[in-house]
């Protein structure tokens, strides 16, 4: 059984930048792929980022793109989501999430484990 430990949220001006870390923990980590979602108060999770097992191929949503960068260390079964210039908009909890897949997967119901979240606040 897989657990996953998310860890880096926290309380930020707009503009600034947060490094949220997961950590993988019971599993061969480099047998899945990896993503970040995250779900505002009152909203659906929604997917932020991917990557593929190896790390080679990564996948953002249109409204991160070019401000977070997602990135994996198997050697130390983690992930990692840098956040730049953030929005009060991207105020939300994030979850790591890992599905055992060849791709890297968009769609929450094809991912098999969930972390329990980090509190990301981003005030104007």
């Amino acid at each position: 059984q897989m657990q996953l430990v998310e860890s880096g949220g926290g309380l930020v001006q707009a503009g600034g930048s947060l490094r949220l870390s997961c950590a993988a923990s019971g599993c061969t980590f480099s047998n899945y792929a990896m993503g970040w979602f995250r779900q505002a108060p009152g909203k659906e999770r929604e997917f932020v980022a991917a990557i593929k097992r190896s790390g080679g191929s990564t996948y953002y949503v249109d409204s991160v793109k070019g401000r977070f960068t997602i990135s994996r260390d198997n050697a130390k079964n983690t992930v990692y989501l840098q956040m730049n210039s953030l929005k009060p908009e991207d105020t939300a909890v994030y979850y790591c999430a890992a599905a055992i897949a060849q791709v890297a997967p968009i769609a929450t119901m094809e991912y098999d484990y969930w972390g329990q979240g980090t509190q990301v606040t981003v005030s104007s």
